[in-house]
């Protein structure tokens, strides 16, 4: 006969037991650390000293130590600022302690620069941020842009300005402008390397000139940064002659972009919404335009159509050039310097909804990688600069 009382002592025991050495595995919860991206004007100094604030989030008794080290982005070390390396000490209750890292100055124009301080080898810890970007704001003598180039007049017979950004302010106007962060979905949905921020690095104004900045620097997982800004909401048209003067960079896998995409992109998606391109150029081949129209009631009926201008002689990084369309109920003409190149209107629509009579919105943009230019390589130059004299909006009066 069996013995239930006892068989259910011992089937209790061994449960008892396990519990306590599940109980006896569990590893303790470590306090995290994490360090912080700096930036500082470079300055008339011989030099000057960045800060990078260490932190330690959590209870913790055990004395915490962590090594670090600086490492090169676009600044190099010896040059721009002191290499570093070293060992943090954290005693309870502190919570933070500062690396300072020498930074140089000289009276040369150059782009801003950055270098690395990362975090390694905690001891009873964990590191939740282990990298952090220190960046240096030159602020030397004013750029210096040849001016040489196409251009277009303030004005057109039948027309009237009714809105344009000549960038001659300080900053970028954010009453106009927002930036869009970080990857998007896929890579913006073209598999692309960049992440895009909305740092003076990346975006900002000098010498009257929009400047958009694609670097070679770790930011969060990627391994460049840029920026991709746009007017949704903020600077929306319909119907109009468009003229963007703008100076391209080139290189394999850099990829600028002026373009529009329909307003009311919240509301269809996309293509439904419509995407106008008023420029695009692929870095390899840096003396070819595009112009392309994109349309479809949804992703799986998505149509393209447009053209390109091929330079002779030179590419567009050499000087200034004017991409305009001139935007009529449905139709719409792209030029180059006044040069028209290409036209679409509404029946060409290839069965699919014409969508470009509707309200659209600015997106200008530089993006690294892609599935249409490619990924740099050892050819690629960073980094990589668009330069936007003025876009201008003219519509009929």
């Amino acid at each position: 006969m069996i013995n239930f009382k006892k068989g259910w002592n011992l089937l209790l025991g061994i449960s008892m037991l396990y519990a306590c050495k599940k109980e006896a595995a569990a590893e303790p919860i470590l306090p995290e650390i994490s360090i912080e991206d700096t930036y500082k004007i470079e300055g008339d100094d011989k030099q000057t000293v960045l800060e990078f604030k260490v932190t330690v989030t959590g209870i913790y008794k055990d004395p915490i130590t962590v090594q670090y080290k600086t490492a090169n982005a676009s600044a190099f070390a010896g040059q721009d600022y002191e290499s570093k390396s070293g060992t943090l000490l954290f005693e309870a209750p502190a919570s933070t302690q500062i690396i300072q890292i020498v930074v140089f100055s000289d009276d040369i124009k150059e782009g801003n620069e950055t270098f690395r301080v990362t975090l390694f080898e905690p001891k009873n810890a964990t590191l939740a941020k282990n990298t952090a970007i220190g960046g240096i704001f030159n602020d030397d003598e004013q750029l210096q842009l040849e001016e040489t180039g196409y251009d277009t007049p303030l004005a057109y017979e039948g027309y009237e300005l009714t809105w344009a950004d000549e960038f001659e302010a300080s900053t970028i106007n954010e009453k106009d402008w927002t930036f869009e962060i970080g990857n998007g979905s896929g890579g913006w949905g073209n598999n692309e390397l960049q992440y895009y921020t909305n740092r003076p690095e990346n975006a900002r104004i000098e010498a009257g000139k929009l400047i958009i900045e694609a670097r070679k620097e770790s930011l969060n997982g990627f391994q460049y940064t840029s920026t991709r800004m746009k007017t949704q909401d903020k600077q929306v048209v319909r119907l109009g002659r468009i003229d963007i003067k703008a100076k391209l960079p080139k290189g394999q896998g850099i990829w600028p972009a002026l373009w529009m995409l329909g307003n009311n992109i919240q509301q269809v998606g996309w293509p439904a919404c419509g995407e106008i391109d008023i420029m695009e150029l692929v870095g390899h081949q840096p003396n070819v335009l595009h112009g392309t129209a994109h349309w479809g009631s949804d992703f799986s009926n998505h149509k393209y159509k447009g053209d390109s201008y091929k330079l002779e002689g030179e590419d567009f990084s050499a000087r200034f050039h004017v991409f305009s369309i001139h935007w009529e109920e449905n139709a719409i003409y792209w030029y180059l310097d006044d040069i028209l190149y290409y036209t679409i209107t509404i029946n060409q629509m290839d069965g699919q909804p014409y969508p470009f009579n509707g309200d659209f919105f600015f997106l200008f943009n530089l993006a690294v990688g892609g599935n249409w230019p490619g990924n740099p390589d050892a050819t690629t130059v960073f980094p990589q600069q668009m330069f936007v004299d003025y876009i201008r909006v003219f519509q009929r009066k």
